[in-house]
């Protein structure tokens, strides 16, 4: 069974290209703010491989900040846009182009495209707007491609290959093969997972290579993986792409004779469409799981029933995260002053500690890195889950300070070392 890269999904609120207030489906509270709104455009995948992880559901958790925010500052007013980026980056770059110049947007969040957010960091640069990306996982944007006006929340490809990597080879997964995403995303988790390989005494035997997002079909690729002779089949894509390589991956058998899969970034709506059979296992980074804690649960109560049922990926919980902090250094400099110098609400926002319910207290380093804790699962069997979205056994904590690349290791310009 496949899951296509283009499947169907709910388009009342987002037209391809279009951008429309979040407003639509979330009514807006009543405030006493008499000045202008401070706008959030969440660009975002709504029809393709990474709508479940995100689309929507970043809109619908930044909203969900922007109301808890509202209780203690009434007089601050924000707006939700989004806008469906189809993986194509001059659509992406475009649309964020028209929100900073015309319709007033302060700023961009989301982008599960790296090739698409490394663009809108230069345009944020250009504009000095601001940029908070919460679902992109290349860890450029915070090495050389970092700047003044942008910041890297949840997670990034150094984070999820460090962990995952690490681990494999230390059982015994001294050899891989990638099946890689051909574009900024895949080159950057192909290239940090195979660092770590190496740095652990392992060897990288090959990679495929295929077009993204236009590939469904994988068989050639786990040809290729299985006549490699590797230990492990490590999957350099994300979203739908993933989940189609491990249910076709099941049906070569590979798993039965004794390679393992690391999928370097996969999320709990791939093991959902994936299901426990063929996910069973399988080994996952994450920095939020809804399940996590009380704190966790009760987010997870208020999404659900707002994005059809899926539980909350860390890309969206980072979105409700960043959003509120934004909130925060926006209220501590005056809407005024926010909206006038997007560099300045980045640089309140790396002098102020972080802290929300899902990932606690954190800080922002000077090349723009969200730091906090991450954490290794385990999928589960059929057996061990108690039901629907019961899926990840934690294995192990590592702490923020580890978690995330050394920042001076990352070749960021703006970083004296």
């Amino acid at each position: 069974m496949r899951i296509s890269a283009h499947r169907p999904t709910r388009r009342t609120l987002v037209s391809a290209g279009a951008a429309l207030p979040l407003m639509a489906v979330f009514p807006q509270r009543q405030s006493r703010a008499q000045g202008p709104p401070i706008r959030i455009g969440v660009l975002t995948d709504v029809s393709g491989p990474y709508s479940d992880n995100t689309g929507e559901g970043s809109a619908v958790a930044a909203r969900l900040a922007i109301e808890d925010f509202a209780r203690d500052n009434p007089d601050i007013r924000a707006e939700v846009l989004v806008t469906d980026f189809q993986n194509r980056a001059e659509v992406g770059l475009n649309a964020a182009r028209s929100w900073y110049d015309r319709e007033g947007v302060d700023v961009v969040l989301d982008v599960p495209n790296s090739a698409i957010a490394l663009a809108v960091a230069n345009l944020a640069r250009e504009k000095n707007k601001v940029a908070i990306f919460t679902g992109t996982a290349s860890s450029d944007l915070t090495g050389r491609a970092c700047g003044p006006n942008h910041l890297h929340w949840v997670y990034d490809t150094w984070s999820q290959a460090h962990a995952t990597a690490t681990a494999l080879v230390a059982e015994g997964g001294d050899t891989w093969f990638f099946i890689t995403a051909d574009y900024a995303f895949g080159h950057a988790t192909e290239r940090d997972a195979s660092n770590f390989v190496r740095a652990a005494g392992g060897r990288v035997l090959g990679a495929a290579r295929y077009p993204f997002p236009s590939t469904t079909d994988f068989s050639a690729q786990i040809v290729q993986a299985r006549a490699s002779g590797a230990k492990v089949l490590g999957l350099a894509n994300g979203g739908a792409d993933t989940a189609n390589c491990v249910k076709q991956a099941a049906e070569f058998g590979l798993q039965r004779s004794g390679m393992r899969i690391a999928a370097i970034l996969i999320l709990l709506p791939e093991i959902h469409a994936i299901g426990l059979n063929a996910a069973q296992g399988l080994v996952a980074t994450d920095t939020f799981y809804w399940d996590q804690d009380e704190a966790s649960r009760a987010f997870a109560r208020r999404f659900q029933p707002l994005y059809r049922g899926i539980m909350p990926t860390h890309i969206h919980a980072g979105g409700y995260s960043a959003t509120l902090h934004y909130l925060k250094a926006v209220a501590s400099m005056g809407v005024a002053a926010a909206k006038a110098d997007g560099a300045a609400v980045i640089r309140r926002m790396k002098e102020m500690p972080t802290e929300d319910p899902l990932f606690g207290r954190g800080v922002v380093r000077a090349d723009g890195r969200k730091i906090h804790p991450a954490h290794l699962y385990q999928v589960k069997s059929p057996a061990e889950s108690r039901g629907p979205w019961d899926y990840y056994r934690r294995l192990r904590t590592i702490p923020a300070e580890q978690a995330f690349r050394p920042i001076a290791e990352g070749g960021c310009p703006m970083v004296r070392t």
